[in-house]
C-alpha cells in the first residue's frame, strides 16, 4: 500500500513532467499571413498587442490540432505571401487569399474555406453618386493591390484605381475625400467601414470570392492532410462556430455549406472588436496605452537598430575596398568597380532587397531575411561610400605618395600608411551622415518579413487606427537612436578631421582669417 501511494503521489509529476515532451514532439505547421491590420483574418488584439486574433488565427489552431502538428506563425506582406511559400518561408498561408487563375498557376490550393463577394463603400450621403461597378468608371476607386477586386475594376473600365498596401488606409482616404469609392471583400469592408459614421454601403455584391489555402506545387501529402482537416472541421461544426462567433456566416456561407440551421453560438468576438470601435479613450488611457507598446517598440527598435550596425559595417569596408579599387586597380578591374558603383546608385534599393530575397533562391542562393537585409543595404550604401571614399582619396595632394614612395615604402604600403588615413578624415562627415540615413532606410526591411520599427508601426496603428499618436511615438525612437551617433560622429570629427579652423578667439571679429589645420601623422 505504501508503495502504491507513493506511485499515486509522483504519478502527476511524470505526466507534467512527459506532457511537454510529448507536445515538442509534434511537428510545427508554419503558416504565412500579413498581420499588418488585415481584420478580421488576423490582427493585434487591441487589448493586448502581444496577442494575435482574427479568424483565420482560429481555423488555423483547429486545423493543426486535427493535423497532429503545432502551429507557428511567419509575418509577411499580402503581397509576397505566395513567393514566400514558394521560398520555403513557410509551409502554407493563409490571409484571405483568393482562389484565382493567376494564383493558381504559383501554387496549388486546398478545398475553398470561405466564400464571400465584393462590397462598394461610398462617402456617407454618396456625393458622388455611385450604385454599381458601373458608375464606378471616371471615379477615383481604391483597393488592395494586386487583388480579386483590383482585376473586377480593370475589367469594368475604371482607370483611375488607386492600389493600397492596408484596408484602413484606403477607407480614411475616402472619409478624407481623397477617392470616390472603395472596393473590397465583404468581411473587410464589415469590420473596416461598418464602424465608421462617415461611409456607408451601396450596391448588390459584386462576383464571388473563393478563399484557399496554398501550398507549394507538388506537396501533395500535406494537401491531402489539410483538405482532410478542413472536412473535418466543417462537418463537426468547428468551422461554423468559428464564423458564428465573427458574425461572417452569411447566406452565400449557407448555400456553400449546405446549412441554414440558426447559429449555435452568439457572435461574441465580433461583438468585443465592434464594443472596442465605439467606445472613447480618456487621456490617461491613451497615455496608458502608448506606455503599453514600449515593449513591441523596443523589440523592433533591436532589430532596426542591429540591421543598420551591420549594413553600415559591410558598407564602409566594401565601400573603401570600391574606391581604392576604382582609383588604383587596373583599368579593367577599376571599369568593373565603376560599373558596380553607377548601377547600384541607379536602382532603387528596394527593387535590390526583392531580388537578394526573391529572386536569388531561383539561383539556389537562399538567405534569411536578418541577412538579406543587411547584404541589400550594405551593398547599397557600399556604392554611395565609395564615391565618399573616392572623393577623399582625390582630396589629398600627390606630394603625399610621391613622399611616401621617396622615403622607401612601396605604392600599397603608402596608400595604407599615408594615403587612406588621411582620406578617411576627410570622408568621415559623409560617412556618419549616411549612417543616419541608413538607420531610416533599414525600413525597408518589412518588406521581406522583418518586424523593424516601421512595422511594429503599421502594425498598431492599422489595429488602433491611431497614425498620429503612434507615429510621434515612433518618429521619436527613430530620433533617439540615432542621437548617440550623431554625437559620436561630432566627436569623432573634432578628434580626427582634417578641419579648417579660423582664429575663434573673437578679437580679429570680421577679418579673422583661416588657416588649414596640420596633419596628425
Amino acid at each position: 500500500m505504501k508503495r502504491l501511494r507513493t506511485l499515486l503521489c509522483v504519478l502527476p509529476a511524470l505526466l507534467a513532467i512527459a506532457s511537454p515532451a510529448v507536445t515538442a514532439d509534434k511537428p510545427t505547421l508554419r503558416w504565412g499571413g500579413d498581420s499588418e491590420g488585415n481584420v478580421p483574418y488576423m490582427f493585434m488584439d487591441p487589448r493586448d498587442d502581444k496577442i494575435m486574433i482574427g479568424f483565420e488565427i482560429d481555423i488555423v489552431d483547429a486545423l493543426a490540432e486535427r493535423m497532429g502538428m503545432t502551429p507557428k506563425f511567419v509575418h509577411n506582406g499580402w503581397d509576397n505571401l505566395i513567393p514566400g511559400l514558394n521560398l520555403g518561408l513557410y509551409d502554407i498561408a493563409l490571409s484571405g487569399l483568393e482562389i484565382t487563375p493567376e494564383h493558381k498557376e504559383e501554387v496549388d490550393f486546398s478545398l475553398p474555406y470561405y466564400k464571400t463577394f465584393l462590397q462598394l463603400v461610398v462617402q456617407r450621403g454618396n456625393p458622388a453618386n455611385i450604385k454599381s461597378l458601373q458608375d464606378c468608371v471616371g471615379k477615383r476607386v481604391g483597393t488592395l493591390k494586386q487583388s480579386y477586386a483590383f482585376f473586377t475594376l480593370a475589367d469594368a473600365g475604371v482607370d483611375e484605381i488607386r492600389t493600397y498596401d492596408n484596408e484602413i488606409n484606403a477607407y480614411q482616404d475616402m472619409a478624407h475625400d481623397r477617392l470616390d469609392a472603395v472596393l473590397m471583400d465583404s468581411p473587410i469592408a464589415i469590420f473596416y467601414a461598418g464602424f465608421n459614421t462617415d461611409l456607408e454601403f451601396v450596391g448588390e455584391p459584386i462576383g464571388e470570392i473563393s478563399y484557399g489555402i496554398p501550398v507549394r506545387k507538388g506537396e501533395t501529402e500535406l494537401l491531402n492532410k489539410l483538405n482532410a482537416a478542413l472536412v473535418s472541421i466543417r462537418d463537426d461544426g468547428t468551422l461554423r462556430g468559428i464564423y458564428d462567433r465573427w458574425n461572417m456566416w452569411t447566406p452565400v456561407m449557407a448555400k456553400f455549406f449546405n446549412d441554414d440551421s440558426p447559429a449555435r453560438f452568439g457572435p461574441d468576438k465580433f461583438n468585443a472588436w465592434a464594443e472596442y470601435q465605439r467606445q472613447g479613450m480618456t487621456l490617461k488611457q491613451r497615455f496608458e496605452r502608448y506606455v503599453g507598446f514600449l515593449p513591441t517598440f523596443g523589440k523592433a527598435a533591436v532589430v532596426t537598430l542591429e540591421v543598420s550596425v551591420c549594413a553600415m559595417s559591410l558598407a564602409i569596408v566594401l565601400g573603401l575596398l570600391l574606391a581604392i579599387t576604382r582609383l588604383f586597380a587596373p583599368k579593367l578591374i577599376s571599369r568593373l568597380a565603376t560599373a558596380y558603383i553607377e548601377i547600384v546608385r541607379g536602382t532603387p534599393v528596394l527593387i535590390q532587397l526583392f531580388f537578394i530575397f526573391y529572386g536569388l533562391p531561383n539561383i539556389g542562393i537562399k538567405l534569411s531575411p536578418f541577412m538579406a537585409g543587411v547584404i541589400g543595404l550594405g551593398m547599397n550604401y557600399a556604392a554611395y561610400e565609395a564615391e565618399n571614399y573616392r572623393a577623399g582619396l582625390m582630396a589629398v595632394p600627390r606630394a603625399q605618395m610621391e613622399g611616401a614612395l621617396a622615403l622607401g615604402m612601396d605604392k600599397r604600403q603608402a596608400l595604407r600608411y599615408v594615403v587612406i588615413p588621411q582620406a578617411v578624415r576627410v570622408s568621415l562627415p559623409p560617412v556618419t551622415n549616411d549612417f543616419i540615413s541608413l538607420l531610416k532606410d533599414s525600413s525597408l526591411v518589412s518588406m521581406i518579413t522583418l518586424i523593424d520599427l516601421t512595422k511594429a508601426y503599421g502594425q498598431l496603428a492599422n489595429t488602433y487606427y491611431d497614425y498620429f499618436g503612434i507615429g510621434i511615438m515612433v518618429a521619436l525612437i527613430y530620433f533617439l537612436l540615432g542621437l548617440p551617433f550623431v554625437r559620436l560622429a561630432r566627436y569623432t570629427e573634432r578628434r580626427l578631421a582634417v578641419a579648417i579652423r579660423g582664429n575663434r578667439s573673437g578679437k580679429h571679429g570680421r577679418d579673422a582669417t583661416l588657416r588649414p589645420a596640420s596633419y596628425h601623422n
